[in-house]
C-alpha cells in the first residue's frame, strides 16, 4: 500500500497548522487508496542543521536526524502543511528538509498552505527546494486564507471548495508516488 506522510511544517505554538494538519488528515483517512500518516515537527524536535557532512553523503550521525529519516524514509509521498511566514515556508520546516537527501528522493509531494494569501509564496519556495531534493510536486494545492478560511484568524473553518481542492490533491500525490515507485526500488 502507498504510505503519505502529511507533515506539519510549523512548531509555533498557537499554531494553526495543528488544525490544518488534522483536517488534511481526517479527510485523507476517508480514502482507501493509501495509508497516510500524520507527522508533526513538534514531535522531532530537530535543532538547527547539526549534521558535520551534508545530507547527501547520507552520513547521519545524531540520533535526532537517525530517527528523522527513519521516519521520512518509512514514506512514498508527502503532503506538507506549510505557513506562510514573511513570504516564505516556516523555519522549522526548511531546518527539517534540509537534515536529508536520500530520503526524499523519487517521491510525490503536494502541499497545503495558509497565510494571509493563501500561503502561495512558501509553496513557491517549497516547489523550488522539492526540485533539487528529486521531490515530484503536484500542481494542485490548497491554499487557505485566514481571512475567509478561519474564523478570528485562529478557529479553522475551511470552505467546501478547499475540500474539493484537497481531494484533487490527495489524488495527485497518490497517483505520482505510485508512478515514481519503480524509481524507489532500482
Amino acid at each position: 500500500m502507498t504510505r503519505i506522510g502529511i507533515i506539519i511544517g510549523s512548531t509555533r505554538p498557537g499554531r494553526n497548522g495543528a488544525a490544518v494538519g488534522q483536517w488534511v488528515h481526517e479527510v485523507a483517512q476517508q480514502r482507501t487508496d493509501a495509508e497516510f500518516e500524520l507527522v508533526d515537527l513538534v514531535d522531532y524536535r530537530l535543532p538547527h542543521l547539526d549534521e558535520a557532512y551534508p545530507p547527501a553523503m547520507g552520513q547521519y550521525t545524531q540520533p535526532h536526524t537517525l530517527a528523522w529519516a527513519s521516519r521520512i524514509a518509512s514514506f512514498d509521498g508527502f503532503v506538507m502543511v506549510t505557513p506562510e511566514y514573511n513570504h516564505s515556508t516556516s523555519g522549522a520546516l526548511k531546518n527539517a528538509i534540509d537534515f536529508l537527501y536520500a530520503e526524499w528522493n523519487n517521491k510525490a509531494v503536494g502541499f497545503v498552505s495558509y497565510g494571509s494569501l493563501g500561503g502561495a509564496r512558501a509553496v513557491e519556495h517549497l516547489r523550488l527546494i522539492a526540485g533539487e531534493l528529486q521531490l515530484a510536486d503536484v500542481r494542485s494545492q490548497v491554499a487557505l486564507s485566514l481571512f475567509t478560511d478561519f474564523e478570528n484568524f485562529s478557529v479553522f473553518k475551511p470552505g467546501q471548495f478547499q475540500r474539493d481542492a484537497l481531494d484533487t490533491t490527495l489524488d495527485q500525490v497518490v497517483a505520482w508516488s505510485r508512478a515514481l515507485a519503480p524509481l524507489r526500488t532500482s
